[in-house]
């Protein structure tokens, strides 16, 4: 009988829309340099999933076609969140008992490279953590450091544990301080992650579900967390405006 190997399994956050990209595309479908944002993630990851989950949403249509409709979709009706974009997920991924480690990424971060998501699932393994988070050290949040500045903050206490992550809208004046940012690229223990999706709340200023909260609630029942800075700042950059996207072309052979 062939033994079943235990795999990584992506999902992409893909559902949002190009506003203020003053587009009326999906936002991934925003050309950078020629090739759209999914195109360059998907091409970056497939030596780590050969077929990811993408969550869809705003003209989810468009992102089928454009991605060949050779990945596994999801939609997302209704634009609640990240933690409710992973809940649209849950039931046609979590009883895969090969899946070992659910990683998930954000649609608009074209650069991340396999090494990094690789690096990312083996702390997380490791440390034995349900989850595994990758940050970046910023050294202010001008200039070209402006793409983090809305970036959600790391929180530690004083042994440099990872205590929870703040999302920018919710965060004090004196927490948007803290120059570690979170990345939004994670790796999830999968029985955990389906249980604890559960437990998100919308009680914040976006009225959203936010993954992030996650961390919290991990913090709470005394799971491990980990967490993974990455050197290479361009692999963390997302684009949510015309701007950013100069930015981060800048970066681009």
């Amino acid at each position: 009988m062939l033994k079943i190997l235990p795999m990584n399994h992506i999902i992409i956050l893909a559902g949002g829309k190009g506003t203020r990209m003053k587009s009326d595309l999906p936002k991934v479908l925003t050309l950078v340099r020629g090739v759209s944002i999914i195109e360059r993630l998907l091409a970056n990851v497939k030596s780590v999933c050969e077929k990811p989950t993408i969550i869809i949403g705003h003209k989810g249509g468009d992102v089928m076609i454009a991605t060949k409709n050779h990945y596994h979709y999801v939609l997302q009706e209704e634009q609640r969140g990240t933690g409710h974009a992973i809940h649209c997920a849950k039931e046609s991924l979590n009883s895969k008992d090969d899946i070992e480690s659910i990683i998930v990424l954000p649609g608009d971060h074209p650069l991340v490279s396999a090494k990094t998501i690789l690096g990312l699932v083996d702390q997380q393994k490791k440390a034995g953590a349900v989850i595994a988070l990758a940050t970046l050290v910023v050294p202010s949040y001008e200039g070209e450091w402006s793409v983090f500045e809305h970036y959600g903050r790391i929180v530690k206490d004083v042994s440099g544990n990872v205590t929870a992550i703040t999302e920018f809208k919710d965060a004090s004046e004196d927490v948007r301080t803290i120059k570690e940012v979170n990345l939004s690229y994670y790796s999830f223990d999968p029985k955990w992650l389906w249980k604890n999706i559960e437990i998100i709340d919308n009680k914040n200023v976006s009225g959203e579900y936010y993954l992030t909260d996650l961390v919290a609630i991990a913090k709470s029942q005394n799971k491990p967390i980990v967490s993974h800075a990455i050197e290479d700042s361009s692999e963390a950059m997302g684009i949510n405006t015309l701007e950013q996207l100069k930015i981060v072309e800048e970066h681009v052979s």
